[in-house]
């Protein structure tokens, strides 16, 4: 879908401090600020968040990036890349990192040397710096420039030496090559001349080897934090060599190493993943269940089964993992499956594992935050109920009523609507309803009449001001008996609320709001864990 046919041209600050504009309307024009920040949540300066589109990332897409960069706003500029990059909200971080590279070509000298500075902000994991540095070379030949002047060279030397030194040791045997770059390739370009005894350590043994490492410290009285680094570096090494399954296993269990750490043929130990299991994030877990249930890791009354369906279900466990619920929806639907992708590996879903998922899932609505602020859910399903969200094995009702569900148990001000044949119906989700129960009740509501605007008109008539409406639809055919924008006006004028309105398709066609200079509209074509970021940004007037 071409972008340009739902963009919008809006104005103002992103702050929250809105005001109705004097022309009654209660709509304002987006500013090149609130466009830079639409790019840093999610990859595109139009009002239209597509789950589908992950594609490149260029120059041709930060056109008001570049207009505020070229009107000296680059202090302003770089507060918005770290507060995106930083907080959690963006729905991925590579447009960050493509801004701030940007910054970092920029010919003032203040604006480059403040995007030097922000590099460990932003790019706190060494993907993130390959990816930098990707970006860096991509706009050297786009903008005819040089990549390896002084500024980067201090600002990598810096990355590295300001890095806790156990931390690092375990960062460049995790992740040692990304993008087409090395840490050998970038510490020998930036020429990093290291701080501490402890980094020197690391450089030489990314840059020479293990072997030289040994040749340099022995029979030499290390300091304590060398001594550790070494003796981390060492068992690192000792693993990579081992093709003993209980020895590595030993390895694993006592110093807490990670999958990336270890060799391809080890993965084919159960007892292996066994181990890697006790403290893999959770987040990895749920998303390879199907895989290690295929391996035969995890089988039917094992102890490895039991340990994993305590931790998944551990209210402890999902706090500390800030795991959503929408991500274990979709995990479990995935598992549910029962294979990957072009149907393999294959595996046989584990009841006691699927009955712990489900726990877990209404457990981690504890894990999202309140916006508080007013919202009402129009849901419509004239579609196929049996229809599947792309890139998603769960089907666009059950997404409606997973979407409905969580706004109405997270935000104590949430209405939640279904299209009817007569009119909007509100559809209570108490706290007892399962999502199943929810599903089928959505289900059963049927109407001609997808409008957008009904919604907006049911609260105006019933006096609710609401701030954020969000239509849910599995039809991709939309139908407007009045113009969306005077809808919205109309309702900000009688409420006094700035009002917004979001329109998702859970399928990925059909969706299009036209031209308007009214901010407050935007599109979601498809739905995915980003879809709430973006809905929660621009509730807060942050995109």
């Amino acid at each position: 879908m071409d972008t340009s046919s739902v963009s919008m041209e809006l104005s103002g600050s992103t702050t929250s401090n809105h005001t109705l504009n004097s022309t009654g309307g209660g709509s304002w024009e987006i500013s090149d600020k609130a466009k830079l920040c639409r790019f840093l949540c999610y990859g595109s300066e139009g009002a239209l968040y597509s789950t589908r589109e992950n594609g490149h990332i260029s120059v041709e897409k930060t056109g008001a990036l570049q207009s505020m960069l070229q009107e000296k706003q680059g202090t302003e500029v770089l507060e918005e890349i770290k507060r995106f990059a930083q907080d959690g909200q963006a729905v991925r971080l590579e447009p960050s990192i493509f801004a701030l590279a940007l910054c970092s070509q920029n010919p003032d000298v203040n604006t480059k040397q403040a995007a030097f500075k922000a590099l460990k902000d932003v790019c706190r994991e060494p993907a993130h710096l390959f990816s930098f540095i990707k970006y860096k070379k991509e706009l050297k030949e786009h903008m005819k420039c040089g990549i390896w002047g002084r500024a980067l060279r201090r600002a990598l030397s810096d990355w590295y030496n300001e890095q806790d030194a156990m931390s690092l040791a375990a960062a460049v045997t995790k992740c040692k090559q990304r993008e087409g770059w090395s840490h050998q390739d970038l510490l020998r370009l930036s020429h990093t001349k290291p701080a501490r005894d402890a980094i020197a350590l690391i450089s030489k043994y990314v840059t020479k080897g293990w072997k030289e490492v040994q040749v340099a410290h022995e029979n030499k009285e290390n300091a304590e934090e060398v001594i550790r680094v070494l003796s981390y570096l060492e068992v690192v090494e000792k693993v990579k060599h081992s093709r003993d399954e209980t020895e590595v296993v030993t390895l694993i269990e006592e110093h807490k190493l990670e999958r990336e750490q270890l060799l391809t043929e080890h993965l084919k130990f159960k007892q292996v993943w066994s181990a890697l299991l006790k403290e893999m994030p959770l987040h990895s877990v749920v998303k390879m269940l199907g895989r290690l249930t295929s391996g035969k890791v995890l089988e039917p009354g094992s102890s490895e089964t039991q340990f994993l369906c305590d931790r998944i279900q551990s209210e402890t466990a999902l706090k500390q993992a800030k795991i959503h619920p929408f991500s274990i929806l979709l995990a479990t639907e995935n598992y549910k499956k029962g294979h990957g992708y072009q149907g393999k590996p294959k595996w046989e879903a584990d009841r006691n594992i699927l009955k712990a998922m489900d726990s877990a899932f209404y457990k981690s609505f504890m894990n999202v935050e309140p916006v508080g602020k007013c919202f009402v859910v129009a849901v419509d399903m004239s579609g196929s109920p049996s229809s599947i969200v792309p890139g998603t094995s769960i089907s666009t009702a059950a997404a409606a009523a997973a979407i409905a569900m969580i706004f109405a148990r997270t935000e104590a001000d949430t209405h939640v609507l279904v299209y009817s044949e007569e009119a909007m119906v509100p559809f209570s989700i108490s706290a007892d309803m399962t999502l199943k129960e929810a599903t089928d009740e959505l289900v059963k509501f049927q109407s001609e009449s997808r409008d957008c605007t009904v919604p907006i008109q049911w609260a105006t008539e019933n006096r609710k001001a609401v701030d954020v409406f969000v239509t849910l639809s599995n039809n991709p055919l939309w139908t407007l008996t009045a113009s969306l924008v005077e809808s919205l006006k109309k309702h900000r004028e009688t409420s006094g609320a700035n009002s917004k309105l979001v329109m998702c398709n859970l399928t990925y066609i059909g969706i299009a709001i036209p031209d308007t200079e009214d901010r407050g509209l935007l599109t979601i074509s498809g739905f995915n864990l980003g879809a709430f970021s973006v809905i929660r940004n621009l509730a807060q007037d942050l995109i």
